[in-house]
């Protein structure tokens, strides 16, 4: 059996190794400095995330939706979905009603409150993300959007 003359070289993987290394800090620091602008002006609107990514989510869907469906949309648990539900609801910003076909399943809805609401925020809110991501201009957030996707799905073990 003959041997490859063709060694790995120890500095390369190094340097990948620091690279990865680099990229995963200056990706987390990124993603952190952005996500607590993003967090304060959700904050001052009087919502955690998780209450602001429920709305969103009703708000941007055409119809009532199962409070599983939110739960996978906005990634919290089934446990979890149910407190903030309860959350909203107590501030009248949404409602829950049993589905006709199977009791099992409970969907929620906007308020008309809860919609005027998000719709009063949203676009301050789009301001604020906007500001969040003024670090870059057009061309580089264009450049970098494919990047982090195939970066995120090959993390995923996903296809692109």
């Amino acid at each position: 059996m003959k041997h490859s003359s063709i060694q790995p070289n120890p500095d390369m993987e190094n340097d990948e190794e620091k690279e990865s290394l680099h990229l995963l800090i200056i990706l987390s620091r990124a993603y952190q400095a952005v996500m607590n602008q993003v967090n304060d002006d959700i904050q001052s609107y009087g919502l955690n995330p998780t209450e602001f990514g429920v709305l969103d989510f009703l708000y941007h869907s055409e119809n009532p939706q199962p409070l599983q469906k939110i739960g996978q949309k906005v990634l919290i648990s089934s446990g979890n979905i149910t407190y903030v539900v309860d959350k909203l609801e107590k501030k009248n910003m949404l409602c829950r009603r049993a589905c006709d076909n199977d009791r099992r399943v409970i969907f929620a809805e906007l308020t008309e409150e809860g919609n005027q609401f998000f719709e009063s925020i949203f676009t301050g809110h789009k301001q604020a993300i906007i500001k969040a991501t003024q670090g870059l201009n057009h061309d580089e957030k264009l450049d970098i959007i494919p990047l982090l996707k195939k970066l995120g799905y090959a993390a995923a073990n996903k296809e692109v």
